[in-house]
């Protein structure tokens, strides 16, 4: 799966690196150093679009597809 999504990372007062993902609401994580927030909001990116596909249970009326972004 090949995606592209925009993320935000600003280091705190404390000078941890927070990252989150704008358009996926609550998709948040942080690291010590730039490269680590990048990194740990590659993975919880990935958790988020898991969990997500995992719980959607669809109707007898719905068809799931698959796309490519």
């Amino acid at each position: 799966m090949s995606m592209k999504l925009k993320v935000v990372v600003e280091a705190d007062q404390d000078g941890v690196h927070v990252a989150r993902c704008p358009s996926l609401k609550g998709c948040w994580s942080q690291g010590k150093t730039k490269a680590e927030a990048v990194e740990n909001i590659k993975e919880a990116i990935l958790l988020y679009l898991d969990a997500g596909e995992k719980s959607f249970k669809p109707t007898s009326k719905q068809k799931v597809l698959s796309v490519t972004l």
